[in-house]
């Protein structure tokens, strides 16, 4: 039996499976479901056993734990680790859902359910790969393991250390992660760069309550004031980070890499015009493509302070606040890199007001060469599949335990995804295309079977 007649001839069992999985509401940020996802964790160890697999743990972190499995039947065959994550994003605001989001229902070709892309349906095509080859072939043809996690919606908090003390269990000479997305229908991609993340809040203090600006206007400082000057001296004219340092060890575009970006065909005006802009903006000298893939921003991502009830209140706000987030590329290092922020603002504080920073998040950026030869297999599993082959990108957004899988299992990663774009991961009325779930399974076994 082929592999396509076979996964046709399960796919009614194989989805409703995957409803199951996707009724249980795993949602790793909110407390009163840590059963749930506790639930989540023993229906994967389950499936996971039923499948074929070796060796199943659910073994515990400081938080949701981590589903383990493996089949080392191999000898002198690489060995492959796959990563995903069973947890999902609330679902609020709930009204916005056409239909509940725990209640998975197919709708025109689309399975929609909190999870549904991300990412328990893209996990979910890793182990009906498995199983299946398993049961066609009685073996695997690479050694195989399994690390799946219940927290990455809240940013991995116990996985780097989980993956320090079972760095040998987890030994590996390639991690294959399905957590990212295609270019469009039809267009496969493969991720070749994610960038790293640094957020930080701040503050600014004057007087010891709010003024009456008739009283004192003109006269002392105003908190917002203050601030809107520090924040208004972090970029120059060009769009570049105006902060001492800010790009030290980010690459500049190679040839390669820009006819890469170029090869994606993404059409600015387009993008402009979807969004009611009349322009687009950015650093000078990079297109669209590149300044959301391989180029590192800092951004403003709330500002407030004062009075903002209707109408008018003449007061002097006597604080003001920011949250300022930052992506970063290549070698750029985020404790640095908020730090370097902080030197700026505090140097260029205003008189009479006080400064407070408060640093947060951290995450290195990933690369891999996309001349790798595991990445050129991979591209060509997509290519027989879905009759194109995949092109290399860069995706602008992070995922922090990414660099410290590369980094702590000294392997290179994988980033095959399946999903859209367009499929409102994170949003009300996620979904997933079953187009994608059906050649996924096709994909991830040619591209097993190449190794």
């Amino acid at each position: 039996m082929s592999y396509k007649t076979y996964f046709s001839s399960h796919r009614e069992a194989q989805l409703e499976e995957l409803m199951q999985w996707l009724r249980i509401p795993s949602i790793s940020a909110i407390s009163a479901h840590a059963e749930d996802v506790q639930t989540a964790a023993s229906w994967l160890a389950d499936t996971l056993r039923r499948g074929g697999l070796e060796n199943v743990e659910i073994m515990p972190t400081g938080g949701h734990p981590v589903v383990y499995a493996d089949y080392i039947h191999a000898p002198g065959k690489p060995t492959v680790l796959v990563y995903g994550h069973y947890d999902v994003q609330p679902v609020d605001p709930l009204n916005l859902w056409q239909t509940p989001p725990f209640e998975p229902q197919i709708r025109e070709g689309k399975l929609y359910a909190r999870g549904a892309t991300d990412d328990k349906g893209q996990v979910f095509i890793h182990i009906k790969a498995i199983e299946a080859i398993l049961r066609e072939e009685g073996t695997l043809p690479v050694n195989l393991k399994l690390c799946l996690e219940g927290e990455e919606e809240i940013g991995s908090p116990h996985l780097p250390e989980f993956l320090e003390t079972h760095k040998d269990k987890l030994s590996c000479d390639a991690v294959l992660v399905s957590d990212t997305s295609l270019l469009e229908p039809g267009r496969p991609a493969i991720c070749t760069g994610l960038r790293g993340l640094c957020s930080m809040e701040v503050s600014v203090q004057t007087a010891n309550t709010d003024l009456h600006s008739g009283t004192y206007g003109g006269a002392v400082p105003n908190a917002l004031h203050a601030l809107v000057e520090l924040l208004a001296s972090l970029h120059d004219a060009d769009g570049r980070v105006a902060v001492d340092g800010f790009y030290e060890g980010v690459p500049e575009l190679s040839p390669l890499m820009r006819e890469e970006f170029a090869k994606q065909g993404v059409e600015e005006d387009k993008i402009r015009d979807s969004l009611g802009l009349d322009a687009l903006y950015g650093e000078k000298g990079y297109t669209f493509v590149e300044r959301v893939g391989a180029r590192p921003t800092l951004e403003l991502n709330g500002v407030y302070g004062g009075f903002q009830g209707e109408g008018t209140k003449t007061v002097i706000p006597k604080e003001a606040h920011a949250k300022i987030t930052c992506r970063l590329v290549g070698e750029q290092d985020p404790q640095k890199t908020l730090d370097r922020i902080e030197k700026h603002l505090r140097d260029r504080v205003q008189s009479g007001a006080r400064l407070n920073v408060k640093q947060i998040e951290q995450a290195f950026a990933f690369n891999i060469d996309p001349s790798h030869p595991i990445l050129q297999k991979a591209a060509d599993a997509y290519g027989r599949v879905y009759g194109t082959r995949a092109l290399f990108t860069k995706d602008g957004g992070s995922i922090p335990i990414m660099a410290a899988f590369s980094r702590m299992l000294d392997a290179p990663v994988v980033l095959m995804g399946f999903g859209l774009d367009d499929e409102n991961l994170h949003a009300p009325n996620e979904h997933f295309n079953l187009d994608n779930f059906d050649k996924g399974l096709l994909t991830v076994v040619e591209f097993l079977k190449s190794l």
